[in-house]
């Protein structure tokens, strides 16, 4: 019997460890998962050394309800306005924001020609989406001519057959374009799988726009609509949620899609996308996702998940944990019961003596 209880006691102990290190290890993959994109943290990085708080949101626009500059630029005042009204537009920095669009053009380098997947971008693309340079520089909304473009490295290959391609020149549906520099892709498993676009170019929102209103434009060549498919922002949070509901309320996202990247794997979100699992698949607002969205999306079902097995490995440790307590606790209380008779005894028959002295010696001659 005794070996029988000191196999089940290890056991039992054995199991809790092993559950207890399965909950550890799936809260600490939650965490992994939570920082592998960087296009979901910009909010940090834009925030820096600052204490106050940061929100990050993406408006994602339905296929036939594009976003116009113009109505960007609207919310951009918008933005300002409500910053004022916290009193905080005497400060810089509070907010950053970046957009683009999708589609298909027709390249052609020294080495090659061929269709390649364009992202059409504006405003801070590149802060919200570091994308790993591999020669070259990034360009932006700063730049006086809008003719510099990005390529990554499987369209490098083809259009030049090389990599450090700064400074060279190629022609987008006819027109004279030059290359700033080429991009490595993000490498992990996720946003690989989630990438299926083919061979890509980056260039500017307005040079992209001027191809498309061409006259001799061929529609066919554009894979979507002129106009804003995707919009990101983050801000300055004097209150929390401030910034999503900025972006609900101003932005004209009509039957689109909006996400709250800093909550996107809180808690309470990650259990809400357990709760509604099995229709989280479905689509509805006819809205076409950026990769790095599905890529982030994988990731929210995959925290969910581990949020799911850290509770059932978190049960048993947690149940065994207070088992023990209840049982040791009563053991404990068991004997202090035991002891108090003997121990009250002890008390009384030390009190007799005390007062047995004390009386003694107020009566030194009675004996």
């Amino acid at each position: 019997m005794k070996l029988i209880r000191f196999l089940r006691g290890n056991i039992a102990v054995a199991a809790a460890v092993l559950c207890t290190l399965a909950c550890a290890a799936c809260i600490i993959g939650w965490g992994s998962l939570s920082r592998l994109l960087p296009a979901q943290r910009e909010y940090e990085r834009w925030r820096g050394e600052n204490s106050m708080s940061f929100g990050q949101v993406s408006c994602f626009m339905p296929v036939d309800e594009k976003a116009t500059l113009e109505q960007i630029y609207t919310f951009r005042n918008e933005i300002q306005k409500k910053l004022t009204e916290a009193a905080l537009e005497a400060k810089s920095g509070l907010f950053n924001d970046a957009w683009c669009t999708f589609g298909k053009v027709t390249a052609t380098g020294e080495h090659g020609s061929g269709k390649l997947s364009v992202t059409a971008v504006g405003g801070s693309f590149f802060d919200f989406h570091p994308l790993t340079l591999i020669s070259g520089s990034y360009f932006s909304d700063k730049d006086l001519m809008r003719d510099r473009v990005l390529l990554d490295e499987d369209s490098a290959w083809l259009l030049f057959g090389g990599r450090e391609l700064e400074g060279m020149p190629l022609t987008i549906e006819g027109k004279p374009f030059v290359v700033a520099g080429v991009i490595a892709r993000e490498d992990d498993s996720i946003s690989k799988k989630a990438y299926s676009s083919g061979m890509g170019i980056y260039m500017s929102y307005e040079a992209y726009m001027r191809l498309y209103e061409q006259e001799d434009a061929d529609p066919s060549a554009y894979f979507t609509e002129s106009g804003i498919s995707c919009y990101e922002l983050t801000m300055a949070e004097p209150v929390s949620g401030m910034t999503y509901a900025l972006a609900q309320e101003k932005f004209p996202l009509k039957e689109g899609v909006l996400v709250n990247n800093a909550q996107r794997y809180s808690v309470s979100n990650v259990f809400k996308i357990l709760r509604d699992f099995t229709s989280r698949s479905m689509q509805t607002q006819g809205v076409i996702l950026p990769y790095w969205e599905n890529a982030a999306r994988s990731t929210e079902d995959r925290c969910a998940l581990l949020l799911l097995l850290s509770v059932l490995t978190g049960i048993y440790p947690a149940v065994y944990a207070v088992r023990c307590a209840v049982v040791y606790g009563r053991r404990g209380a068991g004997k202090i019961s035991a002891h108090i008779p003997e121990k009250r005894a002890e008390l009384e028959e030390a009190v007799r003596v005390r007062q047995r002295r004390r009386w003694e010696k107020q009566h030194p001659g009675w004996k």
